[in-house]
């Protein structure tokens, strides 16, 4: 069999942090622009993703800045970690992105960076990337999750047409933690307090007591991998939404770093596919 030859590391988008708000006690908005972004695009998806690139600590790389020569010439421990976020909005006249990010004091790695950003910082990231969006042939939508899914349901929300029938249930901490989202009229959230609870045990229980209403559903469900496994069997095994109508991931995994999450996600994932697959008709 011939070698297969090593896969090309891909290109970095450079950017500068422009502004930053803090939006909520648990959420930081980062606004980035630059001539970097020069043919960046992200309309198409609502979860629209990249993934920013962290050096290591005490780890410096030759500029001009270049995957490919990182990948040769560092060991793998000094190559870039990388952290997933959703784009929030991308405005392509004034060539601005906008990415927001959930902050827990100093716990995690992009969480405490976005909290001490400064103007000018140079940030460098990969993608986009992206699958959903909700689907304007659908009787209605359900859009579902924690923090970490709030930015992509929130671009979806305000993509959908006045009138769109929508259950959309977002889980926060407490109030403090609620968004105002630019909706078309009609179209509102039900807001879920945490409280000390189990992550996503509020959004079980809502997803599971909510009357569906008649016709196709097209869902996204996306937050701790915990109750998204538990919702994505609702949904496929007693509800019997097709597989192709939900959106549905674990974004994160409760008592996992990120890098120890992402290197069982797959197999994860594959597993829970074939326990919950519905019985086939004879």
């Amino acid at each position: 069999m011939a070698e297969q030859p090593a896969r090309k590391a891909p290109r970095a988008t450079e950017a500068l942090v422009v502004r930053t708000e803090r939006i909520t006690p648990h959420m930081v908005r980062v606004v980035l622009g630059g001539p970097g972004l020069d043919g960046f695009d992200a309309d198409t998806f609502t979860d629209h993703y990249v993934k920013l690139l962290f050096a290591p600590e005490g780890v410096s790389y030759p500029e001009p800045f270049d995957m490919e020569r990182i990948r040769a010439e560092y060991p793998r421990e000094q190559w870039p970690t990388t952290r997933t976020y959703t784009v929030r909005a991308w405005d392509p006249v004034h060539r601005e992105l906008t990415l927001d990010f959930v902050v827990h004091g100093d716990e995690g790695l992009a969480g405490p960076w976005a909290a001490r950003a400064q103007v000018g910082e140079t940030v460098r990231f990969l993608g986009p990337g992206g699958g959903y969006a909700p689907d304007p042939a659908a009787d209605w939508h359900l859009l579902v999750g924690d923090e970490s899914a709030l930015p992509a349901i929130g671009v979806a929300l305000e993509r959908l047409p006045a009138g769109a029938l929508v259950h959309a249930f977002i889980e926060v901490e407490d109030a403090s933690d609620e968004q105002k989202f630019a909706t078309e009229a009609g179209i509102e959230v039900t807001w879920l307090h945490r409280a000390g609870r189990p992550a996503g045990a509020a959004l079980v229980e809502a997803v599971r007591a909510l009357d569906f209403p008649a016709g196709d559903v097209h869902a996204f469900v996306h937050g701790e991998a915990g109750f998204v496994k538990e919702l994505r069997r609702h949904l496929r095994m007693e509800r019997g939404v097709e597989r192709e109508r939900l959106s549905i991931s674990g974004y994160w995994r409760l008592g996992k770093t990120d890098e120890a999450w992402r290197a069982i996600k797959r197999e994860w994932n594959e597993q829970v596919e074939r326990e919950q697959e519905p019985p086939q008709a004879a």
